[in-house]
């Protein structure tokens, strides 16, 4: 990489615009030495279905180090789950016409950046194409931090536990935001699934310092979620015939900076009314109730401290654990070029 070096195969006549990945090919998109910063990613694929992008494997690794600071499937990491590509734009992504990846997070690096995207399926992917802008000889301050994504999936997830976005990391930092992505299990018919709070915990405390009300209440809207795009929230994917939404939340006006280590989770607790719940248990559909809320103006009925009166009730609202396909892609800036998540036990 050297100035006035680009494009010179076949004289620079389009000589090698794209590339092949063969079946477990790990293809190096970029080698460098030296302080920059990355500015702007921007890929495109022949093949864009959702079984490639979620086989295509982006790796970012920082300083020389050994561990990738950023690893998830192709699709999931520039902003929507699921495999799925639709036009959209935001804060940190876009794809203009619903088969290209952009993104524009500032990725900064002291001594050296490695980009690497890996074909994990068993299906040859004839053409891609690919650049990355980059500033060279940055001088980076002792406070610039290190860009890191990480990705993890449960299928379905665990009942009566939360699922978690960003596992616990060690470190100083910022929480960047998240996209995530759920199938709801058609076990429970129409009953919503979106209930449950995103808690982020501080410092390996087991309580969270931040807690919200809901799902679609984290990503800025209320009473359901419908498909909608905005600059630091939004939902992507909206589609109940097919069972999937996408969904996406930055912390960028509303940062959340973290000096010994950080933990995102949310709840996976769904609603309806009392009737269809007893009926889902009636068949054996696996949920736990939680609480119970008459729309009366009386108070929530909470059912940890109140068993019985779950079957007392015979009206109201009742929220439960349940089990569904998540998935998620964590974005943050931490001190280390390291992966710094901890192992979980």
């Amino acid at each position: 990489m050297a100035r006035g070096d680009a494009g010179q195969t076949n004289h620079g006549a389009k000589g090698n615009a794209f590339e092949p990945v063969h079946p477990g090919e790990t293809k190096t998109l970029l080698d460098f030495s030296g302080s920059g910063t990355i500015c702007r990613i921007w890929m495109t694929v022949g093949d864009r279905s959702s079984e490639m992008l979620q086989s295509l494997k982006l790796n970012c690794y920082w300083d020389g180090a050994t561990t990738p600071a950023v690893s998830a499937p192709l699709g999931d990491f520039f902003g929507i789950a699921h495999g799925r590509r639709i036009p959209f734009e935001n804060a940190l992504f876009s794809d203009p016409e619903g088969r290209s990846f952009n993104c524009f997070i500032p990725m900064p690096f002291r001594r050296g950046a490695r980009v690497t995207l890996s074909n994990e399926s068993e299906t040859l992917l004839p053409h891609l194409f690919y650049d990355i802008d980059l500033l060279t000889d940055v001088d980076h301050g002792p406070d610039t931090l290190y860009f890191h994504a990480a990705w993890r999936a449960e299928r379905p997830n665990t009942l009566g536990r939360e699922f978690v976005i960003l596992p616990s990391v060690r470190g100083a930092g910022r929480f960047l935001g998240c996209n995530l992505g759920i199938r709801p299990s058609a076990e429970y018919g129409d009953a919503w699934w979106g209930e449950g709070e995103v808690k982020v915990r501080l410092g390996g405390e087991p309580q969270p310092t931040l807690c919200g009300s809901g799902t679609e209440d984290y990503i800025g809207t209320g009473w359901g979620q419908g498909k909608f795009i905005n600059r630091t929230q939004g939902c992507t994917i909206a589609d109940p015939a097919a069972r999937e939404y996408a969904f996406y939340r930055f912390h960028i006006d509303d940062p959340i900076y973290f000096d010994d280590g950080c933990e995102v989770a949310i709840q996976t607790i769904g609603g309806a009314d009392i009737a269809s719940v007893k009926a889902l248990i009636e068949r054996s559909i696996p949920l736990a109730p939680v609480t119970i809320d008459p729309g009366s103006g009386a108070p929530i009925t909470r059912l940890w401290d109140e068993p019985a009166a779950f079957t007392r009730a015979e009206k109201g609202w009742c929220n439960f654990w349940r089990q569904d396909d998540w998935c998620a892609t964590a974005y943050l800036y931490l001190d280390s070029p390291e992966n710094g998540l901890v192992p979980r036990t």
